[in-house]
């Protein structure tokens, strides 16, 4: 049994805690510096330890990965560098979700000469994402144009920002603020977000889709050269995007982040009733012939072990659990940085955590493929 300490005992980082737990091959302990918090997760999930813990205090955080296999980052962007720096000096391996695109250059700089695995960007989006996005691009002999959409949406929008808080806050905003990576007619770009609005309907509801950061990952390394267009866009109900320009930009509380984030979780309600809904487009040529392939899902909230979570809870959270599986069964390496897209599609929704994206069309691809589903080997 594998010894993981997940950092962050929040929205994400319960989730992750209770299917590895669940899963009966890893020991789980949750570590947060709110005592509320670890209180609820020690009495929410019998299965798994929890224990207070600050990541500003080295020693502290050195001593809890002491023995560690594995330390899941499910904390604010910001305090991340601090775990992963310890990560690397204790050789313990390091996963974490987040969406900051200079986090993530920091951790590929960490990794340079680890004896441990570091995996960032292990959610939906970025994550999953870049997984579903390389696979359908491997397909074409010349790229052209991939496009990625992804929304995490109320099921019953009722507010004028026609959104509830469902993941983040923090994440939500610096991915709203932040400068968005793109490759535009083959030249790498940084856009600016809530910018190139788009919109569609589907399903017969109307969506719009707008520039954030760090939904691309790594792509833009892996893809830049190889492809003319390449762009991440959150998808949400049409008329949010204005009202977030009017708060962070005519109000100006992108800077004044704190207000913000306390104005949004004093008057924006949680709900568990959402819809996550994945898109991927990509086009090129294959055997002389422009060609197009698309990747579309909606997913939904579902009982767990006995409890109801959100799709955004379920599928940010089983994606990190289907990696840190991979990574157990030997199917990733073992040292130094990993992107998203070293991970196999196949390999990825046949574990027993990615199943939840799967379907009976990719099932049969990935069985022909010579892919098992069910859980990972070398547990």
């Amino acid at each position: 049994m594998r010894d993981i300490l997940i950092v962050g005992a929040g929205k994400i980082g319960t989730v992750i805690a209770d299917l590895l737990a669940g899963s009966g091959d890893y020991a789980v302990t949750v570590a947060d510096r709110d005592p509320a918090a670890v209180e609820r997760v020690g009495a929410e999930l019998a299965h798994v330890q929890a224990c207070a813990l600050d990541v500003a205090d080295a020693d502290a955080l050195a001593a809890e990965l002491e023995g560690r296999w594995a330390v899941i980052d499910a904390g604010p962007f910001d305090i991340g560098m601090r775990i992963a720096a310890a990560a690397v000096a204790q050789r313990v391996h390091y996963l974490n979700l987040t969406e900051d695109v200079a986090s993530t250059r920091r951790v590929r700089e960490l990794a340079r000469g680890a004896h441990s695995a570091l995996i960032p960007q292990c959610g939906l989006a970025p994550g999953f994402i870049s997984i579903v996005a390389h696979d359908l691009a491997a397909r074409f002999d010349e790229l052209r144009d991939v496009r990625m959409r992804v929304g995490a949406l109320p099921k019953y929008p009722s507010n004028g920002l026609k959104y509830n808080l469902t993941w983040s806050t923090d994440g939500l905003i610096n991915e709203y603020l932040n400068p968005c990576e793109a490759i535009v007619d083959g030249v790498r770009r940084e856009m600016p977000a809530l910018e190139e609005l788009e919109h569609f309907s589907l399903d017969g509801d109307d969506y719009e889709a707008f520039n954030t950061s760090g939904g691309l990952g790594t792509l833009c390394d892996t893809l830049e050269g190889r492809v003319r267009n390449l762009n991440y866009r959150t998808v949400r109900y049409r008329g949010h995007r204005d009202v977030m320009k009017l708060l962070l930009h005519d109000l100006r509380l992108g800077e004044r982040r704190a207000l913000l984030k306390d104005i949004l979780e004093s008057a924006i309600p949680v709900t568990m009733q959402d819809v996550v809904l994945v898109f991927v487009t990509v086009s090129g040529r294959r055997e002389g012939l422009l060609m197009q392939e698309t990747f579309a899902r909606k997913l939904y909230a579902a009982e767990v072990n006995g409890r109801l979570r959100s799709a955004i809870q379920l599928t940010t959270a089983s994606a990190l659990c289907a990696v840190l599986d991979l990574l157990a069964a030997g199917r990733l390496p073992q040292a130094g940085f990993v992107r998203q897209e070293d991970v196999d599609f196949c390999d990825f929704v046949t574990n027993r955590f990615g199943r939840h994206f799967l379907t009976d069309s990719e099932e049969v691809r990935c069985a022909a493929s010579g892919v098992l589903a069910g859980p990972a080997s070398g547990m």
